[in-house]
């Protein structure tokens, strides 16, 4: 069992974009980020639901694939659910549609828990206020034998590595600039110190960097 964190960030380390608006809501910067990611066979079956075959193959399609292989539970904030656009609203189910990709248990950090929320295709989100250390230790009960992603959003992800519970990091590193959002790894000095460092260059340009906890310190 490891855990661990899959994210896009440009090369000046942004990893959730400030520019959204109600026109674009999930702003310019946001595609430019993903646009590789997204652009994937991978993606576009699991998670776009597509059967024709399209998208991408190569390395960053190796990545893709990889992001979902092995992961059991997913631990993820209230804003990767959805929940700050609709937060009063109870028949809310998330912006992942009918079949979200996780087909399995995903724990939603929130300060405000609402009963759980069950999908045909195994997905399950269940709403929690606890630590990164409580959440994980809810997480591991369900895992089994399998992976446990932090899927983000930014502060999450820098809570759990604050914290020291991470074993293996994947940054898909875009060949962009954006100036501005938030940065992963603000607050993290000397992070890469308890880490083996490895990097690969897709076809596309996009850096995949992952960082693996040295064996001595796996949590």
């Amino acid at each position: 069992m490891a855990v661990r964190i899959d994210l896009n960030i440009s090369l000046d380390g942004v990893v959730a974009t400030l520019d959204q608006s109600p026109e674009n809501p999930m702003g310019e910067d946001w595609g430019r980020l993903v646009e590789v990611y997204t652009g994937t066979r991978t993606f576009r079956e699991r998670v776009l639901l597509e059967t024709d075959g399209e998208g991408t193959t190569g390395v960053d399609d190796r990545y893709a694939a990889a992001y979902f292989d092995g992961v059991s539970a997913e631990i993820m904030g209230a804003g990767m659910f959805g929940l700050h656009t609709f937060p009063d609203d109870p028949d809310w189910r998330g912006w992942w549609g009918d079949e979200p990709p996780f087909r399995g248990p995903v724990f939603v950090l929130t300060h405000k828990e609402r009963p759980a929320i069950d999908f045909a295709n195994g997905t399950r989100f269940e709403f929690l206020s606890a630590t990164p250390e409580e959440v994980l230790a809810r997480a591991r009960e369900r895992a089994g034998d399998g992976d446990i992603r932090i899927g983000g959003g930014a502060s999450v992800a820098r809570d759990f590595l604050r914290a020291g519970l991470v074993d293996r990091v994947h940054v898909a590193i875009a060949p962009i600039i954006l100036g501005r959002g938030v940065r992963l790894w603000d607050g993290l000095p000397s992070l890469d110190l308890g880490f083996t460092v490895s990097s690969e260059i897709a076809e596309s340009g996009v850096i995949h960097m992952t960082f693996e906890r040295r064996s001595s310190q796996n949590t």
